[in-house]
């Protein structure tokens, strides 16, 4: 497994880079704004940069499925998946749930499934935490926390299935 380094940068945002195995340091800068920036270094001097290049949200995302999606993501869900009795999973929201366009509230996930909702993905950004008077959008992903038979509940919920 390679190994990612974390360094903070103050006032632009966090470095993750790797030795690649060809003699290389590898990496992205997220910036506080946004932006991502794909860099290749001297292995032994990460600061000086032999090349990058700036990605918007939008190219980020596409390299990211070009690439094979996040290891960050894959650890997290394997962390997620070693913890006993817990489950996640990010749900599709459509426009034909009986909660389209209703506060999340109106679902009242926790007291009918167990399960919570902990973020909402919307247009490629994460809303964590959502209250009850957020509005559920047709396009959304739900991120759900639970047991495992209180995520399929959820689900079933979110798309009107539920029958509990």
């Amino acid at each position: 497994m390679v190994k990612l380094d974390e360094t903070a940068l103050p006032g632009v945002g966090v470095r993750y880079d790797f030795d690649g195995r060809y003699g290389k340091r590898v990496g992205v800068i997220t910036h506080r704004d946004g932006r991502r920036e794909i860099f290749v270094s001297r292995r032994d001097d990460p600061d000086a940069c032999a090349m990058s290049i700036v990605l918007a949200d939008d190219e980020s995302e596409a390299v990211a499925d070009l690439l094979g999606g996040s290891t960050v993501t894959r650890r997290m869900s394997q962390s997620m998946q070693d913890i006993e009795g817990l489950a996640m999973d990010w749900l599709p929201f459509e426009a034909s749930s009986p909660y389209a366009g209703h506060p999340l509230g109106d679902t009242m996930m926790r007291t009918r499934t167990g399960a919570s909702i902990v973020a909402v993905m919307r247009d490629g950004h994460a809303i964590p935490a959502p209250g009850p008077e957020f509005p559920l959008q047709a396009g959304d992903t739900v991120v759900v926390v639970g047991t495992p038979n209180g995520v399929t509940r959820a689900a079933q919920l979110l798309r009107g299935t539920f029958s509990g």
